[in-house]
């Protein structure tokens, strides 16, 4: 996907980083431009604000498609997946967020326009998704669960 390509390229990392070398270019590069070093001149203070925004956001991003992420949390996703029914899907540029009944949501990254296609023409869409999705394609969280 490109926003994934693009937070790599940011980073400099590729898809075999681990989260231990990617925490720590996060914190050599939050060292050299955290907004605070640079008091003393306004311009250069919004522009660190500003990459210091891209670098966090580019940061969080990829721990949450991690290898070592999403196996830490594959016994919550394979219950979700389980148990929960789909509520709602929405796709836009490649990317499939689905809801489902417990409250949680999961984002797909690179899915075809022809698999969307596929789900929203199915008559069993979990069984479609639990067939064609939820494990082919790079995901993440994009909301927690209710707590009930």
């Amino acid at each position: 996907m490109k926003k994934i390509a693009e937070y790599r390229k940011l980073l400099g990392v590729d898809k075999t980083t681990g989260l231990q070398e990617l925490k720590s270019i996060y914190r050599n590069f939050m060292k050299d431009w955290h907004p605070d070093k640079f008091q003393a001149n306004e311009n250069e203070k919004l522009e660190a604000e500003e990459k210091s925004k891209v670098f966090i956001e580019a940061y969080h991003f990829l721990v949450s498609i991690a290898p070592e992420t999403q196996e830490q949390k594959l016994e919550e996703y394979t219950t979700t997946l389980a148990a929960s029914r789909i509520t709602d899907f929405e796709y836009k540029s490649q990317v499939l967020q689905i809801s489902f009944a417990d409250g949680s949501s999961y984002e797909y990254f690179d899915v075809p326009k022809n698999i969307y296609g596929k789900l929203v023409n199915s008559d069993t869409r979990d069984r479609f998704a639990r067939r064609h999705i939820y494990h082919s394609f790079v995901y993440r969280k994009a909301s927690k669960a209710m707590v009930v």
